[in-house]
Parts: structure tokens; sequence; C-alpha cells
């Protein structure tokens, strides 16, 4: 079996996702497939794509729920209904079960920055990672027969003979609402560290243990729509208007 780092990672590179302002869009999931498939990685196949049964390996994915308003049973019937979308790849986990499990070392933990890895080499596709991760996080490539996971783009933020503004993971590059953000969250002063202090950022599923780096920022509270209405302003009097708007005024009056 793989063993974790025996001391505490000086870094702890990974995720803030702000599911506030996450539309679902899906743009981080097309630009993973993307930079993996077409980059400096290995491709990410897919099963008769076009068909009735489509399967293929997708390292992040985008779920969308409905959320019941607290005291209604169905949506809509206590206060204002709400959609949340929710991203979610590997959370490189301090804990990581994946590692432990692995009989053959493919699976592996960075003592440099925290970051989770498969050695495709050493990868027999057992699966034994998958069934260890709470979280779903792992992608059997059928064509390849091994493994794959999200690898934080670890092409893309160490490689220096990229622009500075893109040595990001490609899921924070291309994200429109600048709902995911990446750095270094055993750094207290970092970006991604204050916004989880001032935003109380939150780990998925606590109670595994698994203590995943990547941190989520919880929807704000929505106001009622009944309260935003009421500090719309009314229509303007156009009693008195003169010229091109009395003739305007007019018109509309006729339709």
């Amino acid at each position: 079996m793989t063993s974790l780092p025996s001391l505490p990672t000086p870094k702890k590179l990974g995720l803030v996702i702000d599911l506030d302002v996450c539309v679902g869009c899906h743009a981080c999931v097309v630009n993973c497939k993307e930079w993996n498939t077409g980059g400096y990685g290995a491709a990410l196949s897919d099963q008769d794509p076009y068909g009735a049964d489509v399967s293929g390996a997708w390292l992040n994915r985008v779920h969308t729920f409905e959320v019941v308003p607290q005291g209604g049973e169905v949506v809509g019937e206590a206060g204002d209904a709400r959609i949340v979308h929710f991203p979610k790849s590997c959370l490189h986990c301090e804990d990581a079960p994946c590692v432990t499990v692995c009989p053959t070392g493919a699976s592996y933990k960075r003592a440099a920055d925290g970051i989770v890895l498969v050695d495709e080499d050493k990868c027999i596709g057992c699966g034994l990672c998958a069934w260890a991760c709470p979280y779903g996080a792992r992608e059997m490539d059928l064509a390849a027969g091994v493994m794959k996971k999200c690898t934080l783009c670890i092409d893309r933020i160490y490689n220096e003979t990229l622009e500075e503004v893109d040595r990001v993971p490609a899921c924070v590059r291309t994200c429109p609402t600048n709902a995911r953000h990446f750095g270094d969250l055993a750094d207290p002063s970092s970006d991604v560290s204050r916004m989880v202090a001032e935003r109380g950022g939150v780990d998925l599923m606590p109670e595994q243990g698994t203590k995943p780096v990547n941190k989520y920022l919880l929807p704000r509270p929505r106001k009622p729509l009944a309260d935003s209405a009421r500090g719309l302003p009314l229509a303007e009097n156009t009693e008195g208007a003169k010229g091109f708007f009395a003739w305007l005024d007019g018109m509309l009056e006729r339709i």
C-alpha cells in the first residue's frame, strides 16, 4: 500500500469554489476536458460519444440541485425556489484514502504541495482508489485501462513558458463568473485563505475525516423577491410633456 507524506505538506494547493456565483455553465468542465485531452497530459477518452450509451472520462463535473426552502415540502412552497450548481473534482485530501489503498503505489500525494496524482505507468486499473474515494472523484479511462483524476493542471501551474495569468488550472482560467479560485490554502495570507476565512468556507462531507484541501463557499441568503420589488422606482409621470415626448406619449396611449 502507498503511504501519505509523513509530515504536513508545506503547501496545500487547492481550489475554493463559490457556490453563490456558479451558474452551472459547464465551461470549467469543457475546458478541463479540452486541456487534459489536447494539452500536455494523456487524452481523456470517450466511448460512443454521440450514441445512446455515452460514457467517458471527465475529471471535473457539475451537479445541479433544486433546493427545497426551509419549511416547504415542495420547491417554492415556502420562500423562493433556488437552484444550486455544485462543481466537483478531486479535493486533494490531506488524509487521502485513495492513496493508502493503492496496491502498486500508483496513487500518491506530493510532499511538496499536497497534490494527489496517479502514476499511470504503475496503475493496473484495479479500481480500489475509486471505491475508497467518498466523493466519486476517480475516473476509469476505459481506453487506457487506468484511473485518472484532477491534477490541478500541474502541467500549467508550474509551466514557466506560460504567461503568469495562465499558470492556474484550466477550470479556474475559464470560469466566466469568477466562481473558481486557486491558491495555497496553507498560507493564511493567500487570497484563497482570506476568502475562506471571510466567507466561512466549508469541507465537503467532513464526517468522512479525509480533510479535503478544496473548500466551498456556501450560497448567501437571498432576499425575498417581494422585498426587492418594493425598492424599484415607480413609472415617471408624463403629464406636462412637450414636443417630441408629448407626441410619443400620445402615440403610446393609442397602442
